[in-house]
């Protein structure tokens, strides 16, 4: 008898798994909002799918009286803009510096005790102090996805830096290797997978950094959005948008899975160490 522990679901029965939890919310939803339509047929709580269908279709199909846009577009661009250039900034300060501190004694001994400092510190905390440095505008909130994300990263490649096998290091420095070559050619190749599995878990940090920033300071954006129709408690609006950021934080993890596995097969094939994720 195969134990548990040890089974494993076949391709088509892991879809059908992935897919059991987001029907069984369906179903409760659907139920609840009949439940409290039923009773109150003007209840916005929960709006059944009709009003929802309508509601998508105010946002993402018809231009809007007051810009002539297409809010859902023109919120989803401003913002992905912000989104990728805080993550992508914070992806760059994390390898250069993670990479630094694990790979060399006299980097890390400052820059280590600082970079636990500020990884310790509630970024929702700063977001007052960035908007008085740096304006209401879109660089305090790339700001706040920095600092929210980029001591994460940092830590995480660090260690994973002095995780790596000393005898990487010492063949290298063997065969004449000097401390640049070290760091790209042998150390850096090492890092780069675990660069893109660590922007991966902090996409859901980044994402809440940056609706937080547009909920209290914007002009446009998804959180613009959602916090701006909240007072008419429009949920036929709130609901889709907030399905549509778990869409793109999703799509964006699969890309950045996709890009990994295709740029390092060696780190997720079978024995790798990220053969599991």
């Amino acid at each position: 008898m195969t134990r548990l522990v040890n089974r494993q679901p076949e391709r088509t029965g892991r879809i059908l798994l992935a897919l059991l939890p987001f029907l069984l919310l369906a179903i409760a939803y659907l139920l609840c909002s009949e439940a409290r339509l039923a009773a109150n047929p003007q209840d916005k709580l929960l709006p059944g799918f009709k009003a929802l269908a309508e509601g998508i279709h105010r946002v993402a199909f018809e231009a809007s009286r007051r810009s002539g846009e297409i809010l859902l577009l023109a919120d989803t661009l401003a913002s992905l803009k912000l989104l990728l250039t805080g993550v992508g900034l914070s992806a760059l300060i994390g390898l250069v510096v993670g990479l630094g501190n694990g790979a060399i004694p006299l980097l890390r001994a400052p820059l280590s005790p600082l970079v636990t400092a500020l990884s310790l510190i509630p970024p929702m905390a700063l977001l007052p102090i960035l908007f008085i440095v740096f304006g209401l505008g879109d660089l305090a909130k790339i700001m706040l996805i920095i600092f929210g994300i980029c001591p994460l990263i940092i830590r995480d490649l660090q260690l994973k830096t002095l995780s790596l096998p000393e005898e990487l290091k010492v063949k290298a420095l063997t065969l004449g290797a000097n401390s640049w070559q070290l760091l790209l050619r042998v150390l850096l190749p090492q890092v780069l997978p675990r660069l893109i599995e660590a922007v991966r878990l902090t996409l859901g940090s980044a994402w809440l950094f940056l609706i937080a920033a547009e909920a209290i300071a914007a002009t446009a954006g998804l959180g613009y959005r959602i916090f701006l129709v909240r007072r008419y408690l429009d949920m036929a609006v709130i609901l889709p948008y907030v399905l549509w950021i778990t869409l793109l934080a999703f799509a964006m993890d699969y890309l950045l899975r996709q890009l990994a596995r295709r740029a390092f097969p060696w780190y997720y094939g079978r024995g790798g160490e990220g053969a599991a994720t």
